[in-house]
């Protein structure tokens, strides 16, 4: 719990460090997209509830200087392209994607809103950044590089 905490509170920082001195402008409320799979899920409920209380520690206050709006899939991925195009329309200042799956439709929805992932098995692999070192374009966020090992014995 305490490594997903750090997680999202990191990626608070970045979603949220960008727009700072936007943010302090007198009225601007920064919105967040947030394309995520099953908002009725507990566990996923708490990993949501990090991230706002991350923003909330770097003085992002929902309703205040901030909106999230959330889309999730709930299990039908086949409905992701319809969720980030809603975002795309809402003209959120950034997108959150969940995880790898949910990049693509993003990325297809969009090329100008920065797009950050919270965990991405090949962000490289699959074309949705250019490598790791320099993603490019709109698109980056956290990846998880695994490697297989054969089975002992």
């Amino acid at each position: 719990m305490v490594r997903r905490r750090f997680l999202l509170t990191s990626l608070a920082s970045a979603i949220a460090a960008p727009r700072a001195a936007e943010a302090q402008q007198a009225g601007k409320v920064d919105r967040v997209g947030i394309l995520t799979n099953k908002a009725s899920d507990p566990a996923e409920a708490r990993l949501w509830q990090a991230f706002r209380s991350g923003l909330r520690e770097r003085g992002w206050i929902e309703g205040q200087n901030i909106l999230i709006e959330f889309r999730a899939a709930e299990g039908n991925t086949a409905r992701l392209p319809e969720l980030a195009a809603d975002l795309v329309r809402l003209k959120v200042d950034s997108i959150l994607a969940r995880s790898s799956i949910f990049v693509q439709p993003a990325k297809a929805a969009t090329s100008s809103i920065p797009i950050v992932f919270v965990v991405h098995a090949d962000p490289e692999g699959t074309g949705h950044v250019a490598s790791l070192a320099r993603p490019g374009g709109n698109i980056t966020g956290l990846a998880v590089l695994m490697t297989a090992s054969p089975p002992k014995g």
